[in-house]
């Protein structure tokens, strides 16, 4: 998929190693297609390792694709130059009177505090409800799923014993579903969280549909019965050394941290962890794209 970004973005370079087309702005305006505009509210510390994150997951379908970086005014980044800030991002007071085809919430590390205790609760509820109107389909994803079901349907986050933390084996319980189309019955996917969703809380929402689940993760995949907003409890788009990075930065931090459950090779943190995810997580962004953002979105925003 060639997906249209600044031509000076790093994450540019890195992406185009791996042979996917990233298409610089001079290019994209000569050609005669409408793109999809797609924004990602990037919410996550380490903002650069998410945007190579989430154009990876983005790249494999023939669409084309307008991204545009969205990050939140009422709270300032520590892990992020305000130098690429200010480059690459807008706000969300910038976007505000637009229309886009789709819209991705990710996660955040606040999981702990009460969502009124965040810094930026007030202005986040202000793009979920702006997203209602203004995006075709929204993508949530793991503390952005849970402070999705929160604001849309009022839906507690519980905290867990302990962490849930590894790769973890989830079940499709709705093979029909677009959404899961090529997923085989059983499939692997990362998580990485203090808290959770309980799955009867879930289901006495007449609105929702669990679309797949976990023995020990729980619900995993939930979408609403009008198919626009989607809310993903786990982290797909993560890539191989994303939980070694997380697991070893707690470790060296004196963190009471296990070791990530179905990682490593024989269990020992110092081989290479293995990649088992990687096949289903490009499976779910293209059918995310192809059949809930692309085939329904208007030509005209």
């Amino acid at each position: 998929m060639p997906i249209k970004v600044q031509s000076d973005l790093p994450a540019k370079a890195i992406i185009e190693q791996e042979n996917i087309f990233i298409m610089d702005e001079t290019r994209a305006i000569n050609q005669e297609i409408r793109p999809l505009k797609i924004a990602l509210l990037n919410l996550m510390p380490l903002k650069q390792e998410t945007e190579i994150q989430v154009l990876r997951s983005l790249s494999n379908t023939p669409l084309q694709i307008d991204l545009t970086f969205v990050t939140v005014e009422s709270h300032e980044s520590k892990n992020t130059p305000a130098s690429h800030l200010n480059q690459f991002y807008t706000t969300f007071r910038e976007i505000k009177d637009k229309k886009f085809d789709g819209l991705i919430i990710t996660g955040a590390p606040v999981e702990l505090l009460e969502y009124e205790e965040v810094t930026y609760w007030e202005e986040l509820k202000e793009i979920m409800e702006w997203s209602k109107t203004n995006v075709t389909s929204t993508l949530h994803i793991c503390w952005g799923a849970q402070a999705g079901l929160y604001y849309h349907y009022g839906i507690p986050k519980i905290r867990l014993p302990k962490k849930m933390f590894g790769i973890y084996e989830h079940r499709v319980l709705h093979r029909k579903n677009p959404l899961v189309r090529g997923f085989d019955d059983m499939f692997n996917a990362p998580h990485s969280r203090h808290t959770g969703t309980r799955k009867e809380d879930v289901e006495k929402t007449a609105d929702l549909v669990i679309l797949s689940e976990s023995d020990e993760a729980g619900v995993f995949i939930i979408m609403n019965k009008e198919e626009k907003q989607i809310f993903v409890m786990g982290h797909p788009e993560y890539d191989r050394k994303t939980l070694d990075a997380e697991y070893k930065r707690d470790l060296e931090k004196g963190l009471d941290i296990d070791m990530p459950v179905n990682y490593y090779k024989d269990n020992d943190p110092q081989n290479m962890p293995e990649l088992t995810w990687r096949a289903h997580a490009n499976a779910f962004y293209t059918n995310w794209l192809n059949y809930y953002v692309y085939q329904v979105t208007p030509y005209e925003l």
